[in-house]
């Protein structure tokens, strides 16, 4: 029996070895695998087509709308918004002059833009309106309260497929509704076409809120329906600067007439 048993561990020992080498060999035989299947075009933006989609839905939607407006270390205003069927719109903002003891009324309609100053604290006259270009021209910076932007023309930009905004979906922020999405800008410009932050719609495009580095808009009550225009907050277009949103200089009291009057 040992004579048997050791010519067999003779032959099958060299086999047992040469058997891996010989997969080896075989699988280097094998021809390479193919490369991956190309991807393709790159996927849509799902949610950059989903608030244009919103956007263009709330550029249709006509109605008039009070928010809840909130900046830090400032009382909560309430900010009346109406989109006419026209397409003439008018934003009214308390506290939105002078350091916010002015109050203002921004208008857009076939006879240009217009800022409204209403009677107020800070500003005790009547009502008067001021006419400050087209209706498509830019507010002037030191006039702009900017609340305006994400309900009238921030809407083209996010409309815009071509606008540098970077999009992604997001959780309603605390007291805030609708569907909501993140918006950043992908410029290195200092001047970014919106403002960074989270927008919320409804389905049907109202807008239920903003939140951004400036503070944020709140949908207060279900909206009601459009008027077929606005109108001015004023009675009258006087020659006037508009009131700008800082806070005037205080009047010097040397100034006054009766200063040095003994």
């Amino acid at each position: 029996m040992p004579v048997l048993i050791r010519p067999a561990v003779r032959v099958l020992g060299p086999l047992v070895f040469a058997l891996p080498a010989l997969l080896v060999a075989c699988a280097d035989a094998r021809p390479p695998a193919p490369p991956p299947a190309d991807p393709g075009p790159v996927a849509v933006d799902t949610a950059r087509d989903d608030l244009a989609a919103l956007a263009a839905a709330a550029q249709d939607r006509h109605l008039v709308a009070q928010y809840a407006y909130s900046q830090t270390g400032q009382p909560t205003r309430t900010i009346t918004f109406t989109s006419a069927n026209d397409g003439s719109w008018r934003v009214d903002v308390p506290g939105g002059a002078w350091g916010g003891t002015a109050d203002v009324s921004i208008a857009a309609t076939n006879d240009g833009l217009f800022q409204c100053a209403l009677p107020s604290a800070g500003r005790p006259e009547s009502a008067s309106c001021v006419r400050l270009g087209e209706r498509d021209d830019a507010i002037p910076r030191r006039s702009d309260p900017r609340v305006q932007h994400p309900l009238t023309d921030w809407l083209d930009v996010l409309t815009d497929r071509r606008a540098p905004l970077a999009v992604a979906p997001a959780s309603p922020p605390e007291g805030l509704t609708g569907t909501c999405y993140s918006v950043d800008s992908t410029s290195a410009s200092l001047n970014a076409p919106v403002e960074v932050g989270i927008y919320c719609y409804e389905r049907d495009g109202t807008p239920t809120g903003v939140r951004t580095g400036a503070g944020t808009l709140r949908l207060a009550a279900p909206p009601g329906a459009a008027p077929a225009t606005v109108q001015l907050a004023g009675p009258m277009v006087v020659d006037r600067d508009p009131l700008d949103t800082a806070a005037p200089p205080t009047p010097d009291p040397s100034d006054s007439p009766s200063a040095g009057t003994p």
